[in-house]
């Protein structure tokens, strides 16, 4: 069973490609005034990372106490393991945080580090995974996403996308790269911000996986008729107005994530079940799927079914017929 959520440690994981403009931010909050404790754990592999001034580089994990109470580890082996020995030392009063940023390296998919806080019974059970925030660099975001699929991947898998450097480019390119981002990722907001200046409002408690949190997806994304980019990371929403069989759902969800599991990097979706007088929610991150009863339908609400798809090459069409056939 879910503890109450506010017994748990939110946990925002932040990603973006090399040179967005991740460790300008990070420094910022670990040196500013902002009232909030926070343990920041660098995820990486030999990359260089936070300020060399601010973290003193060491072979093992090394737990730095800044000046406004934030906590900084540089972790090189195992995620899970520093989780415990944080919650550890939280519990038995040897450090202060309130909530955990975990940076990945900026050439990693945030996939596999999203996908600890569902596959571990304890870290489950302590820390909640709040949202995926992915920060784009505007004057290179169009070339990055061309080239790494890894970057491709890092907006696929964000709840919200940072825009930096957008003052260093011309506003119909910016604009061209957060239409295409918006084709690729519907359901991610994104906010302009100066280099290593977002408000820290921007970064924590989006609730990107809270179950119950709003299924955002702007309508129009789809009708706008833009340059097309021929990206593999990709989007489809859909709607149906229909009841839907509950048994036929899960076991055509079950199939799909099971064939295509490794493509799909995030799924979100609000079903509307026959006989159920409340809504259902479901998301997922590749292989791992959840569902709970959400709030129940308001009288004068249109009853409709909306999820999101977004993966590699989806079989779109595969899918659209699949959620067709599970209409009671």
């Amino acid at each position: 069973m879910q503890p109450a959520a506010d017994n748990l440690i939110p946990v925002t994981i932040l990603t973006g490609f090399l040179g967005a403009g991740k460790t300008t931010l990070l420094n910022r909050i670990l040196t500013e005034q902002h009232g909030e404790k926070i343990a920041v754990i660098e995820n990486e592999f030999g990359e260089t990372g936070i300020d060399n001034e601010i973290l003193v580089q060491d072979k093992q994990e090394q737990i730095v106490e800044m000046n406004n109470g934030c906590l900084c580890c540089t972790v090189r082996g195992d995620l899970v393991r520093i989780l415990k020995d944080l919650r550890k030392k939280k519990r038995g009063g040897e450090l202060k945080f309130d909530r955990v940023i975990i940076e990945t390296t900026g050439l990693a998919n945030p996939g596999p580090v999203a996908q600890t806080f569902f596959m571990d019974e304890d870290i489950h059970k302590n820390y909640m995974l709040d949202a995926v925030i992915t920060v784009v660099d505007a004057k290179h975001g169009n070339k990055t996403l061309d080239e790494h699929d890894e970057a491709r991947a890092q907006v696929g898998f964000a709840d919200r996308i940072l825009l930096s450097k957008t003052d260093l480019v011309a506003e119909t390119e910016t604009k061209d790269l957060m239409d295409r981002m918006k084709r690729m990722n519907p359901r991610a907001q994104q906010n302009k911000v100066h280099f290593g200046e977002a408000d820290i409002k921007e970064i924590l408690d989006i609730k990107g996986f809270n179950l119950n949190a709003i299924l955002e997806v702007e309508p129009t994304f789809l009708t706008d008729d833009h340059h097309h980019h021929d990206d593999d990371v990709s989007s489809f929403v859909w709607k149906d107005p229909r009841p839907m069989h509950l048994e036929k759902i899960e076991t055509f969800l079950s199939l799909m994530v099971e064939n295509y599991g490794e493509d799909l990097l995030r799924y979100k979706g609000v079903l509307n079940i026959k006989g159920n007088e409340r809504r259902m929610i479901f998301q997922g991150v590749h292989m791992l799927m959840g569902g709970t009863e959400g709030k129940p339908w308001a009288p004068d609400e249109t009853r409709e079914s909306v999820m999101v798809f977004i993966g590699r090459k989806i079989p779109r069409k595969l899918f659209e017929e699949g959620l067709a056939y599970c209409v009671a």
